[in-house]
């Protein structure tokens, strides 16, 4: 295992770039680091929308108009940095590298559809998107920006204008399932990956953070993209304690000058 601190972030590159020119299955997982760097704070994180709001459960939006009501003031709060955001160069390396035919695709915890504005097409989304909207009755969906308005305008019960069930964002909320589909394709490709690149992760939040060990253990070698440390960087081959963006924009260019 190796990290920029035993030598320079140039290194490090070099090192990855070497590794995607070999790897016939390469695999990003992606989580809240990565948006960071777009300016969208982690809502885990001191001053993000969780440590200033309680989170409404999946059973309690269902039940409760109280609870819708909150749910939608805090999307409303949140919603305008979501919207405002653009892919930054990490996003746009890994759009690039599937372009290329590196890269598989991207599974992502985060919800702000940026690799898909960046150009990325093949995409699992761990807990959905906060970009689109959605009836829970009859799956009619809206673009998020319609709903922004609604909200802006003051209302706050939104419902259904074919079957009056509930809307919601596409996000999977506490309490609810994560799609079983996309699970299951998630953890075939890190069984099938040969190279699995996680950056961006606090690699805490099950199931999805078993992804990389999964990878692992059927044979990839497992890069971690971090700035802090995570409970899997004792398995990676390479770590790189560095923000995402200038890692990738570097290993670009070495694949570049190595064409």
């Amino acid at each position: 295992m190796s990290s920029p601190e035993d030598g320079d972030l140039a290194e490090a590159a070099s090192t990855l770039a070497a590794w995607l020119r070999q790897a016939k299955r390469a695999v990003a997982f992606t989580g809240a680091g990565i948006s960071t760097e777009s300016g969208i704070h982690d809502f885990r994180s001191p001053g993000g929308l969780w440590t200033r709001h309680q989170p409404v459960m999946f059973e309690d939006f269902l039940r409760d108009a109280d609870a819708r009501r909150r749910f939608w003031r805090q999307r409303r709060e949140m919603m305008p940095t979501l919207l405002g955001a653009s892919p930054n160069p990490g996003h746009l390396a890994l759009a690039r590298l599937e372009d290329m035919e590196r890269l598989r695709g991207v599974i992502t915890q985060n919800i702000d559809e940026l690799h898909q504005r960046a150009g990325s097409r093949r995409v699992l989304e761990l807990h959905g998107t906060a970009m689109k909207v959605h009836c829970l009755s009859c799956d009619k969906r809206w673009g998020c920006a319609e709903i922004q308005r609604r909200l802006d305008d003051g209302h706050e019960e939104l419902l259904c204008d074919a079957c009056g069930g509930f809307l919601k964002s596409m996000t999977i909320s506490f309490g609810q399932a994560m799609p079983a589909s996309v699970l299951m394709e998630a953890s075939q490709w890190a069984r099938d990956s040969d190279l699995f690149i996680a950056a961006g992760s606090s690699l805490v939040v099950y199931p999805a953070a078993d992804l990389p060990a999964i990878a692992k253990r059927h044979g990839a070698r497992l890069v971690i993209i971090n700035r802090e440390e995570t409970p899997l960087d004792c398995i990676a081959d390479l770590l790189i304690r560095a923000a995402i963006g200038p890692t990738l924009g570097s290993v670009m260019r070495q694949m570049a000058i190595t064409a």
